[in-house]
């Protein structure tokens, strides 16, 4: 199987082109446990999931992204920008502008082109932010929103915004991102029953009306270096909690670098940013599931 590493701000996969590559092309219930094995830094390469790039009757292009722990997202804004650039790189995409079919619905992505004639910048319109409680899911009264409504877990009791970006998301708001302890409240959010497909986990400071600091547990994968829903959710959130003001251009700085977002007057999501490649390889031995001292594969 053929391989291409990339990352968006550290958010990195492995995609797999199954345009032109009938290699690569598995069983359906193998993609699950394939991004398992690769995903694992020590046994595989060491990922936050796999990116399947595939034909659609919908767009021109569609994105399948499975997570670390071989569960399918519905949407992933670093891994669309990996994939917009794939796509053009590779001369799949003619024009600078073409829409990409996610599990969440179909996004239209532009890039911009360096002297190089490769992709510098992807813009992706992100679409609407579904703020219902039923649309996120979450439990609750399906047609009410939740911003800024208190909720306990276990002992402790958090404020959050919940917001779904064709993924859900529940947003925090505190002083400072670094002395929260994401990694224990991360997964006790994560897997509440509050939340029934689970949920991502964002950490935000509210530097000025301009600029966020962020942080991100994601369901399937952990702490991440970087998460583009995520970051679009926090710009929206923190819009309805009026610490933003709308149809302004937000810098958000995660730890893996910056991004731009804006929520248009249009009620429409767009956020730009970088993405880049690692390496490129090939795997062997994808599937020999009894010797875990097997590597999967090597780069070239």
């Amino acid at each position: 199987m053929l391989f291409t590493k990339m990352h968006g701000l550290g958010n990195n996969y492995i995609l797999f082109d199954l345009l032109d590559n009938p290699v690569n092309v598995l069983q359906e219930q193998d993609y699950p446990e394939l991004s398992r094995k690769i995903s694992d830094i020590n046994f595989g390469i060491g990922s936050d999931g796999i990116i399947l790039i595939c034909s659609s009757e919908q767009a021109d292009f569609k994105m399948r992204i499975f997570n670390e722990d071989g569960s399918e997202a519905k949407n992933c804004g670093n891994g669309l920008r990996c994939v917009a650039k794939f796509l053009y790189d590779h001369q799949y995409a003619q024009a600078t502008h073409f829409t990409i079919e996610t599990l969440g619905g179909v996004v239209n992505v532009e890039v911009e082109v360096n002297n190089n004639q490769t992709v510098e910048y992807v813009t992706v319109d992100m679409g609407e932010p579904k703020l219902l409680k039923g649309m996120i899911p979450m439990k609750g009264d399906p047609f009410s929103a939740a911003i800024n409504e208190t909720y306990t877990f276990g002992e402790e009791a958090y404020n959050l915004s919940c917001i779904s970006m064709g993924n859900p998301h529940a947003i925090m708001f505190v002083d400072n991102v670094h002395e929260i302890p994401l990694e224990e409240i991360g997964p006790t959010i994560e897997y509440s029953k509050l939340f029934p497909e689970r949920v991502n986990l964002s950490i935000v400071h509210v530097k000025n009306r301009k600029e966020l600091d962020y942080r991100v547990w994601e369901r399937g994968s952990g702490i991440t270096m970087a998460c583009g829903t995520g970051s679009c959710a926090s710009v929206v959130a923190a819009t309805l909690n009026d610490l933003l003001d709308k149809n302004q251009p937000i810098l958000v700085h995660l730890p893996g670098g910056d991004l731009t977002i804006r929520w248009d007057e249009f009620g429409h999501v767009w956020m730009r940013g970088k993405a880049s490649y690692v390496c490129h390889g090939e795997l062997d031995n994808v599937f020999n599931l009894n010797n875990n001292n097997q590597k999967l594969g090597g780069m070239m």
